[in-house]
């Protein structure tokens, strides 16, 4: 049987739902557990194998760094499996299980499972309760409990970093989240092309369903507009294209933001947000 290590990063406004992570992880059986504290302040004390510190850098909070540490601790702690959750996903009764046996039949791949962003005052303690609030976010594949589908080369971009798994060999091997991101935005997506580019495959994972819970959220985040820009340029400047383009298109809607040659940037007259 494997070893698996969940890895996590959390910050300040995201302590509950991590406890209710840990909660639910209690009692797994060959699971360790790693969090990257990704703030300038101290963390409260967690239940879990270890705790990193990952402070900010000068544009905010370095997600892919963090990613990167962790899951190298986990590695070093002695994880054979990766399971990647951020802070404000519980997992599902089955999702270790069913991320450890498509790692089994498929080595190489990067693994994910389906997401259900859950209502507000959901009971997130209760397996029952979660099986009957099942609803998969229909933008990516769901598979049938116990399928494994390798995805498409069309569908990398569907890669979320909320819920993913892949063996200690193959993140050793790499590739890794890029650092040179920080703040909100752009380091899954470029880390998802990244593993189309080197030929690594991705696989929709049947059953492995984690549970997002609810958070207030605006669309398009706004608070993040500047990080938006900068990552996407990042990222366009890497790949040729730019992500983030339904955020994109609805800052320039409200005139926020206008299109510059091959790129974006802010307006020159800008909107009350």
């Amino acid at each position: 049987m494997l070893t698996r290590a969940v890895v996590t990063l959390c910050s300040r406004p995201r302590v509950d739902h991590l406890r209710r992570q840990l909660d639910a992880l209690h009692g797994s059986s060959r699971v360790r557990t790693v969090i990257a504290w990704i703030g300038d302040d101290e963390p409260p004390a967690l239940d879990a194998d270890d705790v990193l510190r990952v402070p900010p850098g000068p544009h905010g909070l370095r997600l892919a760094a963090a990613r990167n540490a962790a899951a190298d601790r986990a590695v070093e702690l002695g994880g054979d499996l990766l399971v990647f959750l951020d802070a404000d996903c519980v997992p599902g009764p089955e999702l270790l299980q069913r991320y450890q046996a498509a790692a089994v039949r498929h080595p190489d791949a990067v693994l994910c499972g389906p997401v259900t962003y859950l209502p507000p005052d959901a009971p997130v303690g209760d397996p029952a309760a979660l099986a009957a609030a099942t609803r998969p976010h229909p933008a990516r594949p769901a598979p049938p409990a116990g399928a494994v589908v390798l995805a498409d080369p069309a569908d990398y971009p569907l890669f979320w970093s909320l819920s993913f798994a892949l063996t200690a060999d193959r993140w050793t091997r790499g590739p890794r989240f890029d650092e040179r991101y920080q703040g909100y935005g752009g380091e899954d997506t470029d880390y998802a092309f990244a593993l189309r580019s080197a030929g690594i495959p991705l696989a929709w994972v049947g059953g492995a369903h984690a549970y997002h819970q609810y958070h207030p959220t605006s669309s398009p985040p706004w608070q993040h507009l500047d990080d938006i820009l900068r990552n996407g340029a990042l990222f366009a400047d890497r790949w040729g294209s730019w992500p983030m383009e339904g955020w994109l298109r609805a800052f320039a809607e409200a005139g926020a933001v206008q299109h510059a040659g091959t790129g974006w940037r802010r307006s020159e007259t800008q909107p009350s947000t």
